[in-house]
């Protein structure tokens, strides 16, 4: 059975009568209306569910929800594992750590046309398919080609490496998410704008 991933981006703003920012959460945006993929790799690299992120230590697992949740989510999310980031974080992470050890997938990269740089599409097949499209036979000890190992067809390259946090969250499917965060941040301060999430 799959996992899916629901939540809000909640925001607070204005200030309380000492000047510290207002201590009330709005939900500001269902996460569906932005996001509504299955990405195992980016699940469990930000949040350690269904981790398939080769060895990425998760960014924020099983936190549960926040205190001073807003209603909305506090009701949306009951009884169901929850955790939550704020963009303060998520504007703080290396997206270009690496895994120590080479991404047990094959990457495959594609370009428009010949000549123009490879880009990242998405992790592809175990390791083990490089001997069978290749026709290359597997290292004899069996522990799969070293870093830099690569085969091109066309417009496609496969190529084994370590595998980044950047590769794990898809720019394609997470840049709503992570633009519909930062504008607000940028209004009322990165500490004042988070992800709440449930999977189920």
């Amino acid at each position: 059975m799959g996992t899916d991933i629901h939540g809000f981006i909640e925001c607070r703003h204005g200030y309380s009568a000492d000047g510290d920012p207002a201590p009330f959460w709005q939900p500001a945006i269902e996460l569906d209306h932005l996001y509504d993929y299955r990405d195992y790799a980016a699940f469990g690299s930000l949040f350690g569910v269904r981790n398939h992120s080769g060895g990425l230590e998760p960014l924020a697992p099983a936190r549960g929800l926040p205190e001073d949740v807003s209603e909305t989510a506090s009701r949306a999310h009951l009884g169901h594992g929850t955790t939550w980031i704020t963009w303060a974080e998520l504007a703080a992470v290396d997206w270009d750590e690496a895994t120590p050890e080479p991404d047990t997938y094959l990457h495959r990269y594609r370009r428009s046309a010949p000549g123009d740089a490879w880009v990242f599409e998405e992790r592809a097949f175990p390791v083990h398919r490089l001997a069978e499209l290749s026709g290359q036979a597997p290292p004899p000890n069996g522990r799969g080609w070293p870093a830099g190992t690569e085969w091109e067809d066309g417009d496609v390259l496969l190529r084994i490496e370590p595998l980044t946090r950047r590769q794990t969250v898809h720019a394609a499917t997470w840049d709503p998410v992570l633009t519909a965060m930062r504008v607000p941040a940028g209004r009322h301060g990165d500490t004042c704008v988070r992800l709440v999430v449930r999977f189920g």
